[in-house]
């Protein structure tokens, strides 16, 4: 996925603010327009055209010279190319940081007004597994978490599994994989990725002894599972130059990872591959995932050097997701034209599709999004009318219920919960207006126990002093579209009220209306944040999501393009007050609507945009472009490339005003190469008819998801919010 992400920027003001000694914080829109300053020039990109030709179409990119190779960007000595690139992008940088200095303060003063909400010393809800309870918790200004657990009860002695302040020292990134221990207790595998490339090593640890083994696997995907032996590891490699997930393999210790068995290759380039553990912990399953198809193949834990069982062989537009309870698989699947999907079940020595039976049928209205199998009990979480549902099912068929949620909008999910034989389950609540809950829900008495409330400090934030809503927009056709927004009590909602509109509109991703501390510091500030539920997601099942890809994507922009219009329609705000924002493939919509509609916008920000959507798609080479012809498109079809190619953001800038704009991106970034955002800035540079704001921010250390600790994050967010509120003139904590 070209998945989520982080943003930033702003400009200079008056001239009289100076002799004020104000700190520029009295500008206006127009102003902040309209201001020429000497020293905030912006980096005009060199011209050098190269002809792009396919289907007997030409295309001619004057940027195309700024896409580098790994070996260039990692190379100890840089070449005349790849100097050129860094000295563009640092000279983008430069420029983003003389037009936002005056802002340097109050971002500052944002970060600390955030990072003031957050208990600094918190500790996660423990949670049981296999006579072990695990915790995870900060420390005061520390940036990462720590993993430890407790033998048999909270009063045990803590055992520190994994500190990664430690890990991370030295480190201008640091992201720790999964924390995978043996049946026995006594070892644990853990992955690390030092780049933001999404590349982890993986390494192995002895908790009785603390050694860390020398033996170091490269070039994973992060996680790993255990034989039921304790000494053999099942993990996933990726290609090198591609990223994509194509081999799994096993390894024994004691063994040389030299001699690691390759138990399976994914060699159709459209398909990525994972291994993962049964919940019984019978049985290894290697799965292979495409848009459109899945496969499992599954193998007794007990003996990991056997061969694996395909459990039914791939298909064209049939997935399942499997689970094992006693003498059956369970399938999530879509079998039978079932859309929104079904549970069936399978004979483990019978798993043929034609074997296959239903447990819960396929509705039109709801979407069957997951499920956890208990010994009693399973727990189905649905989505009906764009709200989570958690449903609670007994095996005896005595028992069949939903877990009562009250408010309009709202997120909930179930915990991965490892427990088998319990009678509680646990979930998560929150909603715009509620913190995040950790509930524990006893199925035998119903009684709920709220095991942890996020905490919100600094003394100023009270539930009752917001309000959110869900308001439906018209689309283009007819379909309605919903917008959940949220704002506090003493915002007006008028044409003077700024408004953030977010969304993200691909791969069937639904983003939840969930609670943001950090969001509180634009409502505090008179901002209505708005989530549009657009196409390409599956808010409203999966009809939604197939009508959102492919040659429906255009559902998706002009979805919520209607919404944008819908809230200046109704007085919500106006144009000169309506902000957007999205980020990876929400990029993407950005990129399109501010093409198709940028009067509608005072200022955006397109956040690790994918932008450059011919370009990328047509190069295998990529990662992720070949198992994404499915959601996208293949453009080496000529129907796909004409279909792309006409609302591809880079192809389609224009010589036409545009709006105030922000665009990130990461030197790392393998999810979308920090080059499409590159070569879009420079494009609209020179064709743009307008004198607003321009910026590129370029993290030269990270990659797709920003920062890594906890609180860099957070200066991100600080500095894309900045960028916002001064549009705005409301640089004032």
């Amino acid at each position: 996925m070209r998945w989520n992400a982080n943003y930033k920027k702003m400009r200079k003001l008056l001239l009289i603010s100076i002799l004020l000694s104000l700190i520029f914080a009295s500008a206006c829109i127009n102003e902040i327009k309209d201001m020429k300053s000497t020293d905030a020039k912006y980096p005009v990109a060199d011209r050098q055209p190269e002809k792009l030709e396919k289907h007997g179409d030409v295309r001619m990119d004057n940027y195309f010279w700024m896409r580098l190779t790994d070996a260039q960007k990692n190379a100890t000595e840089k070449d005349q190319q790849t100097r050129k690139v860094v000295d563009y992008l640092e000279a983008e940088n430069t420029y983003y940081n003389k037009v936002t200095d005056y802002t340097k303060d109050f971002q500052k003063d944002l970060f600390e007004e955030m990072k003031g909400r957050i208990k600094e010393d918190d500790t996660s809800v423990p949670y049981k597994e296999n006579g072990y309870f695990y915790i995870t918790r900060y420390e005061i200004g520390k940036q990462y978490p720590i993993y430890s657990r407790k033998k048999e009860t909270l009063d045990a002695a803590e055992e520190i599994l994994f500190n990664v302040n430690d890990a991370a020292e030295g480190y201008d990134y640091f992201q720790l994989g999964g924390l995978n221990i043996s049946e026995d207790n006594k070892l644990m595998v853990f992955a690390t990725d030092t780049v933001s490339r999404r590349q982890y090593f993986l390494r192995i640890k002895n908790l009785e002894t603390g050694e860390i083994y020398k033996d170091i696997i490269k070039n994973t995907t992060g996680g790993s599972v255990w034989a039921n032996d304790n000494k053999t590891i099942f993990y996933t490699k990726k290609n090198p130059e591609t990223l994509r997930s194509e081999k799994v393999f096993r390894h024994v210790l004691g063994t040389p990872t030299s001699e690691d068995v390759e138990v399976f290759h994914e060699k159709d380039d459209t398909f990525g591959t994972y291994v993962t553990k049964s919940k019984s912990n019978d049985f290894i399953i290697v799965g292979s995932y495409s848009t459109l198809s899945t496969e499992a193949q599954f193998l007794d834990a007990n003996n990991p050097s056997g061969k694996f069982t395909i459990l039914q062989a791939r298909e064209k537009e049939l997935e399942y997701n499997v689970a094992h309870y006693k003498d059956h698989f369970y399938l999530l699947t879509n079998k039978d034209g079932a859309t929104n999907f079904k549970m069936m079940k399978t004979p483990v020595l019978a798993t043929g599709k034609e074997n296959w039976v239903d447990v819960i049928a396929h509705r039109e209205d709801t979407l069957l999004e997951d499920f956890s199998i208990f010994k009693d009990f399973i727990v189905i979480e649905e989505r009906t009318n764009g709200l989570n549902k958690i449903r609670i099912k007994r095996w005896d068929q005595k028992e069949d219920f939903y877990l009562p949620f009250d408010e309009e909008t709202y997120a909930a999910g179930v915990f991965p919960n490892p427990e088998f034989d319990t009678n509680v389950i646990r979930y998560s609540y929150n909603s715009f207006t509620t913190p995040s809950s950790v509930i524990d829900f006893n199925i035998r008495d119903k009684s709920q126990e709220v095991k942890k409330e996020q905490e919100v400090l600094g003394g100023k934030f009270k539930k009752e002093n917001y309000n959110s809503k869900r308001i439906w927009a018209t689309a283009i056709d007819g379909k309605k579209v919903a917008i959940s927004i949220v704002y506090h009590k003493n915002t007006k909602l008028n044409e003077n009220t700024p408004l953030l509109q977010y969304a993200y509109g691909s791969y069937g991703a639904t983003i939840p209306d969930s609670f943001s501390t950090t969001r509180l510091s634009l409502l505090d500030r008179g901002f209505v944040f708005a989530i549009a539920h657009i196409r390409g997601s599956q808010y409203l099942g999966r009809d939604w999501y197939e009508d959102g890809k492919m040659f429906h994507k255009k559902n998706t922009f002009t979805d919520f393009i209607a919404c944008s219009k819908y809230l200046i329609d109704n007085k919500y705000t106006s144009a000169k007050h309506l902000y957007a924002m999205g980020g990876s493939a929400g990029g993407l919509l950005i990129g399109v609507v501010v093409n198709l509609n940028p009067e509608l916008y005072n200022g955006v920000i397109a956040a690790v945009p994918f932008v450059d959507v011919i370009s990328t798609m047509l190069d295998d080479s990529i990662p992720l472009t070949t198992g994404e012809y499915d959601e996208w498109g293949n453009p080496n079809n000529k129907d796909s490339y004409d279909y792309i190619k006409s609302y591809s953001p880079y192809d389609q800038v224009t010589e036409k005003a545009y709006p105030n704009m922000l665009v990130t991106t990461g030197y790392h970034d393998s999810q979308v190469q920090y080059w499409e955002p590159a070569k879009w800035v420079a494009k609209l540079r020179a064709l743009k008819t307008d004198t607003n704001l321009l910026m590129l921010d370029t993290n030269m250390d990270a990659g797709h998801g920003g920062a890594s600790g906890r609180f860099e994050a957070l200066k991100e967010t600080a500095k894309d919010y900045t960028f916002f509120l001064a549009l705005e003139n409301k640089l004032k904590v």
